[in-house]
């Protein structure tokens, strides 16, 4: 049986696996993906969102939010599988306009197997003044490749 402290660690040593392979995917270092948090089956990122992140209204372009989605869902399925892993498939729920200053995205786990993790992700969009809206759901296969690599994800 795990103790807190025992998770408390887990956690900690995954967030901190992820903040240093974030900084390794060129992608993700384009995007400016931030690990935020890492607790239990559940993995938080956010970007800053920029005017180049956007589309003709001024909102953040659906490639962006279903990237967020995306990252979430993959980094969530590395840890419930403490493999190497790529998205296999996606889909992406887009709700609500994402205008605002952030993207967060939290990727959980739902269920684990030897080939394959299912997850699924919540993407809100926080405004300078601190409000947030939920813009986005998604639910992803994740292919478990082998054992994991320096970079999650």
């Amino acid at each position: 049986m795990k103790t807190d402290t025992a998770e408390a660690a887990r956690d900690a040593a995954m967030l901190r696996r992820f903040r240093e392979g974030a900084g390794q995917q060129g992608f993700a270092k384009w995007l400016g993906v931030e690990a935020l948090s890492v607790e239990g089956d559940s993995i938080t990122i956010g970007i800053d969102l920029r005017e180049d992140m956007t589309q003709h209204h001024g909102y953040a372009h659906g490639g962006i939010v279903g990237t967020m989605a995306d990252i979430a869902c993959a980094w969530a399925g590395a840890m419930a599988a403490e493999a190497d892993v790529v998205t296999s498939n996606y889909a992406v729920h887009l709700l609500a306009p994402a205008r605002g200053a952030r993207l967060i995205a939290t990727g959980r786990a739902i269920r684990a197997g030897k080939r394959q993790v299912t997850v699924e992700a919540r993407v809100i969009c926080r405004a300078a003044d601190g409000s947030e809206t939920l813009v986005a759901t998604a639910l992803a296969a994740i292919a478990v490749l082998g054992p994991p690599r320096m970079a999650a994800g």
